[in-house]
Parts: C-alpha cells; structure tokens; sequence
C-alpha cells in the first residue's frame, strides 16, 4: 500500500521534516478526505490489558480488530487490498469501539452494540460469527457444539478456521471457544491472550 499509513510514517522518520509539519499534513488529509467523502477505512492503535489492537472501521461499522502479534501494517495492508486504498488515520471516527473496549476490559461491559461491517467474512465463516455473536459473557462453548448449532456437526475444523480468521475478535467473542476436553485450544492473539480474556469474563461474571 502507498496510501496514507506508509507515506506519512516515512516523513515522521525523515529527518529533515519538522514532526508537527507531518501532523498538520495529516490532519489536513483527515479533514479533506471527510468533506469529500473519500475516507472509507478509519483506523487508531487502542492501548489495551492484551497489549495494542488495531481498530478499523467503514462508515458501515467497525471491519476489523487486530491483535500486534497479527502485525498492524500488514493488517492495513491486507484492509487498502479488500476494502479500499482509502485508508487513514483518524481516531474520533473509532471513539465509540474505543469507548466500549474500554468498557469491557474495566469489567463495565457484557455485550457490545457498535454497528459491525462484517464484509471480510463470508459464507460459513460468516455462520460461525452470527453463532458466537450470541454467546453468553463469561461462558464458553465447544468448536464441535458450534459446528452442530449451525448444522454442520462434522464441520469442527471449519469452526476452528472461522475462529483464526474472526475479523473483529473480540468484539464477537472467539475467544470463548475451547476445546472439547477443556483446553483453551489456539487463539489469533495467541493463548495467554485467550487465557486472559476468559479470566476477565469469569472474574466479572455477576
């Protein structure tokens, strides 16, 4: 991607240009992109108990959630190929999913209602998201008694694959899968990410 992200990253680093030059650039990019409808990928860094997520949205909603270990740049990437070039940082246009992660990692906050653009997901994979979105805060649920919720009972694989590939972890809540003996199974965050969003859940549970 040449857009906004790299170009801008690159004059922060560049010596010979003042930082609050790049800044006011960037805010002049934000505000003229809005006026002419040309932002179509908002995206802000959340500092966060799991460590930094990347928050993304469309004027549809939020599109995607990532962990650092997902890498941020080649996630703004993947979104400039499947989504839009457009993509710039403007963080008031996130305050709402900010606002409400926040919310969830104080332990203030069961369920989240911000508007989700699910696009990235598709098919199955988009089953397995509408059936995890309805899991009960602090609960867990098998990868195989998913796969029977949504009719595929031999489709435990698939399951675990829509979970790695969850957009908006932990908005919709992949996490709260486990394995059938108990384990925690993998997770896109890695496993003490997992571990420590079940341990939040369960320790705020009423």
């Amino acid at each position: 991607m040449t857009s906004e992200p790299n170009i801008l990253n690159r004059l922060r680093h560049d010596g010979d240009v003042p930082i609050a030059a790049v800044e006011r650039l960037h805010e002049r990019l934000v505000e003229a992109a809005s006026r002419g409808d040309l932002l179509d990928v908002a995206y802000r860094v959340l500092d966060t108990p799991v460590g930094p997520l990347l928050l993304a949205a469309t004027p549809a909603g939020l599109v995607r959630v990532a962990f650092a270990n997902q890498g941020h740049d080649e996630v703004l990437d993947d979104l400039a190929r499947r989504v839009s070039p457009r993509v710039l940082h403007a963080p008031s246009r996130l305050d709402p999913a900010a606002g409400q992660l926040h919310e969830y990692f104080s332990g203030r906050r069961r369920r989240f209602d911000i508007p989700l653009d699910l696009q990235l997901a598709h098919g199955f994979r988009r089953l397995v998201l509408d059936c995890l979105a309805d899991l009960d805060y602090g609960s867990t649920a098998s990868y195989a008694a998913v796969a029977a919720a949504i009719g595929k009972p031999k489709a435990v694989r698939a399951v675990g694959t829509a979970c790695a590939t969850n957009p908006v972890p932990v908005v919709i809540p992949c996490h709260r899968i486990v394995r059938s003996d108990g384990g925690a199974g993998d997770y896109v965050g890695g496993a003490n990410t997992k571990r420590v969003l079940l341990a939040l859940e369960i320790g705020n549970r009423p």
